[in-house]
């Protein structure tokens, strides 16, 4: 009778341990594989706003930066990049900026910004999702005399002029999109985040 008494508290110790080893063993599976699904410090950051500086941007230049995996293009407009805006009204197809969900409220206005000399916009085409290029020279040889300076689109030929307004014949639809942005002091933007936040 003593035997069974002591087989049956070894068999009690070697479940009850072997349980505690497999609970431990499963914990420490888990662990990563829970982990794996939580999102990374580089996936949480791609979505978070991004603060840029605008005093290294000199008049006429375009700095790229990227947003939720966009890139997102700031262009500085002198006086006379912004003198031409209103000139070529009549061949845009959107050019008071009337369809939704192409800028923010705030941004619904001739220049498309919240500050004129800043243009603040995602460069991705919406036609098909290309990259235009920055060319803001006027009446280069190969977009013709007319051209008052923008993005052009190498893929399907879409133009955007300064205010990223689309021109009436492009394949794309739309004006290119502005994003939320809101500015710090004079010389920091904070893209990502709504001016009225």
């Amino acid at each position: 009778m003593s035997e069974m008494t002591v087989n049956q508290s070894k068999r009690r110790f070697l479940v009850t341990m072997t349980s505690a080893v497999g609970g431990v063993a499963a914990v420490g599976a888990a662990i990563p594989f829970v982990g794996s699904m939580l999102p990374s410090a580089r996936a949480l950051a791609a979505g978070a706003p991004v603060e840029v500086d605008l005093s290294k941007i000199e008049p006429g230049m375009l700095l790229t930066v990227e947003w939720r995996g966009k890139p997102v293009w700031i262009a500085s407009r002198t006086p006379e990049m912004l003198a031409l805006l209103d000139k070529h009204d009549d061949r845009l197809t959107d050019p008071n900026s009337e369809a939704a969900g192409q800028q923010p409220d705030y941004c619904k206005n001739a220049t498309r910004s919240i500050k004129p000399e800043y243009m603040v916009v995602v460069g991705i085409c919406t036609h098909l999702g290309c990259s235009p290029t920055y060319r803001k020279e006027i009446g280069p040889a190969d977009l013709g005399v007319d051209w008052p300076g923008g993005w052009f689109c190498p893929c399907h030929g879409s133009r955007f002029d300064l205010a990223a307004r689309v021109f009436s014949g492009s394949p794309a639809p739309t004006n290119l999109v502005v994003p939320p942005h809101k500015y710090l002091s004079e010389s920091k933007v904070l893209i990502g985040e709504d001016q009225a936040a």
